[in-house]
């Protein structure tokens, strides 16, 4: 090994000192392997060699390249240096930047209460369980295919830490059902290299809401005495909610005996009057009103005799310029029998 107190006086790497490392940094596991190759780009050299705690080399003269490797990382920091001798007798040294990393032993979600009511505020754990470096950790929060938040960590140990991220968000009732989950990343290697990133369950999202019509709005309709009716009461909530109808008094047995339930009710119309119905659940309730009328009855009829009538009067009036004489008398024949007028010789 070199004497460090040479590389301590020595010029550190830049465009005056021809020292090239490929690659120029590295990214690890604990106790993985790597190489890097040194070279210099200049034969004015009287040797080089590589400076480390583990797997140095020591000055090596007459060659211008010397790979450096370790079989397997046994540190969280390790900090290579390759360095050489010039002819002028200065000497300058380039650090190898390592990263040694580990994967969480896992990454999982915590919620205090599996349900929440519309509304309210929640909050959602993870937890990410000895991983390293944690200042290059980020935790992305995901609900389906959307990125809700991210978050990222000030950390300077390298070795491996235990981290923790909570996302607060304000239930809302199109929540109801969503899978929420987080992913820890490790931010290590350029776009998507690097080993897969890890995340958590999901966590279904329940919602506790009131019913809410799908149809809103009181409702008016005028009916037939016998046609069929169906009045929508349809409505959505969490947990579904029970209905209750009230009707008009019928005199039918079955409505005084028989209690409706269901949201849509489809029945004979019989009487007019207001049909109430009432979505109920632990978290509220909706009432909806129905106002029945009977529908006009069908002026066809009346229209006719209204018609007839008219016709006859018509007729009457051609009648009467035909057949009614000039004294006011009515006639079919104005040749024919004249009252006050002789009818033969006296």
């Amino acid at each position: 090994m070199p004497n460090l107190s040479l590389l301590l006086i020595g010029n550190p790497a830049s465009a005056s000192c021809p020292l090239q490392i490929s690659p120029p940094r590295v990214v690890v596991r604990l106790e993985g392997s790597f190489s890097a190759n040194c070279t210099s780009l200049s034969d004015q050299i009287d040797g080089m060699g590589w400076e480390s705690p583990y797997g140095g080399l020591d000055l090596t003269q007459g060659v211008t390249s010397l790979l450096f490797s370790i079989d397997s990382v046994p540190v969280w920091e390790l900090e290579p240096m390759c360095y050489v001798n010039l002819h002028d007798g200065d000497q300058c040294v380039k650090l190898l930047p390592v990263t040694v990393y580990k994967m969480p032993d896992s990454v999982s979600l915590r919620q205090n209460s599996t349900t929440v009511k519309e509304s309210e505020q929640f909050a959602i754990q993870c937890d990410i369980v000895n991983v390293a470096p944690a200042r290059n950790l980020s935790v992305l929060w995901h609900k389906g295919n959307k990125i809700l938040n991210s978050e990222t960590f000030i950390e300077s140990s390298p070795s491996p830490v235990s981290k923790s991220s909570v996302l607060t968000l304000t239930a809302h009732r199109d929540d109801d059902g969503a899978e929420i989950w987080c992913e820890a990343k490790l931010n290590l290697w350029p776009g998507e290299q690097g080993p897969a990133m890890m995340h958590s369950m999901s966590h279904r999202v329940t919602v506790f809401y009131p019913p809410t019509y799908t149809k809103a709005g009181n409702e008016t309709l005028e009916m037939t005495v016998g046609e069929n009716m169906t009045l929508n009461c349809n409505a959505k909530g969490n947990p579904p909610p029970s209905y209750h109808w009230e009707f008009p008094k019928f005199t039918k047995e079955w409505h005084d005996n028989k209690e409706v339930i269901e949201p849509i009710l489809t029945l004979p119309f019989e009487l007019p009057g207001v049909y109430t119905c009432t979505a109920y659940s632990k978290q509220g309730n909706v009432t909806k009103y129905f106002n029945i009328s009977e529908a006009p009855r069908s002026r066809t009829t009346f229209g006719v005799i209204v018609g007839v009538g008219v016709a006859v009067g018509v007729l009457l009036l051609i009648a009467g310029a035909y057949f009614v004489t000039p004294n006011g008398t009515f006639s079919f024949n104005k040749d024919g029998y004249q009252p006050g007028t002789p009818s033969g010789p006296v």
